[in-house]
């Protein structure tokens, strides 16, 4: 984590994300990008559906290999590079047969070490096994919910979930979000933490650094008026004498959203601890 003298009240409390882990000197891969166009939170009909995001600063995408089916060919790790379309760092590999990928970089992943996938893959940071080649109690990241679809689950910085059990076809895995839920056992995985853990102690310091990252202001419902939301209007502070909502009336704390019902015998255990029967 960096900090900076306050020479100004924004610097006072701004703060920077350590990057000493990163290869220096390297730019990325040519190959492996892409270039992207922000939507501003607006849809194809040119409306907002998506409330308080702007473009930001322009970016290009770096093409993460997520589905890790570069099977029994071993690569090199040839850097540890910054991505600014995610919060954990990536790493650039450098396979036996000439071709080279990203992957989301691991902690302890240096330059130089050796990584590769398949079941008869090391346990070793940055490498992705099926769940049913890693030892129970290991700590993964990236796993897949569908097999060959590419890892969905655990995917962001300083993240990682735990091999808790195995039985028949289904391996019981513990998210970041303390849910505990079954997968398939043919799923990959990728064995470690994630990179970067102090992300989520960054302060951003400013209003102008958000917008950087596509975000505006995101203005409270008591500011707006009655047609605009259901706290709006009235005199002083007040929420129209009803519990908090969004503008269309759906309630915001306490109430789960979740309905898919087609997965609930996946979950074993809610991220609130109850268990599921």
């Amino acid at each position: 984590m960096g900090f900076y003298k306050p020479i100004t009240p924004a610097r006072r409390f701004y703060t920077k994300r350590d990057f000493s882990a990163l290869t220096p000197g390297v730019r990325p891969t040519k190959s492996l990008m892409e270039s992207i166009s922000g939507t501003g939170g607006r849809n194809h009909h040119g409306r907002i559906t998506s409330r308080f995001k702007e473009v930001g600063h322009k970016k290009q995408y770096r093409v993460i290999d997520f589905k890790r089916d570069k099977l029994e060919v071993r690569g090199k790790v040839a850097s540890v590079e910054y991505d600014p379309n995610r919060n954990s760092f990536i790493a650039l590999i450098h396979y036996a047969d000439g071709e080279k990928r990203y992957i989301l970089a691991p902690q302890q992943m240096t330059v130089g070490d050796t990584v590769s996938a398949g079941p008869t893959a090391d346990i070793r940071p940055g490498c992705a096994l099926p769940l049913t080649a890693i030892p129970v109690g290991t700590i993964i990241h990236n796993i897949e919910l569908k097999k060959g679809k590419g890892g969905c689950m655990a995917r962001s910085a300083g993240t990682f979930a735990q091999l808790i059990a195995k039985e028949g076809e289904y391996a019981t895995v513990r998210l970041p979000s303390s849910e505990t839920r079954k997968v398939f056992v043919e799923c990959f995985a990728s064995i470690g933490q994630l990179s970067n853990p102090d992300h989520m102690n960054v302060s951003w310091g400013k209003a102008g650094r958000s917008r950087w990252l596509g975000k505006r202001p995101h203005n409270r419902g008591t500011t707006m008026n009655p047609i605009d939301h259901p706290h709006g209007g009235g005199q002083g502070k007040t929420k129209g004498g009803r519990h908090p909502v969004t503008p269309w009336g759906q309630p915001t704390k306490g109430f789960r959203t979740r309905n898919n019902k087609r997965t609930d015998n996946m979950r074993i255990q809610r991220r609130n601890s109850k268990v599921m029967v």
